[in-house]
């Protein structure tokens, strides 16, 4: 990959709402670490452009590293980039009108973010910050605007991805309307786990307990207790950075009360 020209995402003037810093500049990753890490087929939204479309957007994208809980992306601020999560986790952060940080959502590898502002010309409508250190990808808006419009692989993939979106967000204003915390923390599970290649149900790259606390609006420790609960009932067992749902049926029936 050629060395990175664009300059990176400015941040927000301002000092972001509810205690977070400033969206941080992040640090220019080493061609070494570009050539090692970026695989851009193995990330969904790029995984069947042309070679035309590849080599435009190898060219155009500029990878920063971010130091663990930096500020990637700060609501309020400029939009004009796609970025894609290359290595490490991000949490994506909402303020209430009361100052409160409330986790939405976690990213993973291979995941996009900061769509919303790209399409519509609008600021970020949520903070992203590093729960790792993490490598970013940013592609500049008007050439992720130009495979929106003129890709179709990436076209489909942008449709599939914005209307499970608005079941996702759906499903989690529905879980914080829960007044039961600990039902509240069965659901939060239930919703996060996925098949795995073995068929087992999984939570994947788990969040800490405090993570965890600030996304569905409870305490750590009783993330804590509840997920000691589930582990000595035998319906969860808890591995690293992980959970597996050993007794599936028996989880959604504790979601659902």
């Amino acid at each position: 990959m050629t060395e990175p020209q664009h300059k990176p995402e400015p941040p927000a003037a301002a000092p972001a709402p509810g205690g977070l810093p400033p969206a941080a500049e992040g640090k220019e990753a080493s061609p070494q670490q570009v050539n090692i890490q970026i695989h851009l087929r193995k990330i969904p939204l790029l995984a069947n452009l042309t070679e035309d479309e590849m080599l435009r957007v190898r060219g155009e994208l500029r990878v920063r590293e971010y130091a663990r809980r930096e500020v990637v992306l700060q609501k309020g601020g400029v939009g004009d980039s796609l970025l894609f999560l290359l290595s490490g986790q991000l949490q994506v952060i909402d303020i209430t009108e009361d100052g409160r940080a409330i986790g939405l959502r976690m990213l993973a590898p291979g995941d996009f973010f900061g769509e919303i502002a790209v399409i519509n010309g609008s600021i970020r409508s949520a903070s992203v910050v590093a729960l790792t250190p993490v490598l970013v990808a940013l592609l500049p808006g008007a050439t992720a605007l130009h495979l929106f419009s003129h890709s179709p692989s990436v076209a489909n993939q942008m449709l599939r991805f914005l209307a499970e979106k608005v079941q996702r967000d759906s499903q989690f204003r529905a879980l914080l309307s829960i007044h039961n915390t600990s039902k509240r923390i069965y659901s939060f599970i239930d919703l996060l786990k996925q098949k795995s290649p073995t068929d087992e149900e999984v939570v994947e790259n788990l969040p800490t307990h405090q993570d965890i606390a600030n996304m569905i609006n409870t305490s750590r420790e009783t993330v804590t207790r509840t997920l000691l609960l589930l582990t000595q009932q035998g319906i969860i067992k808890k591995g690293t950075h992980r959970l597996i749902i050993v007794q599936p049926d028996a989880l959604k029936k504790l979601a659902q009360g």
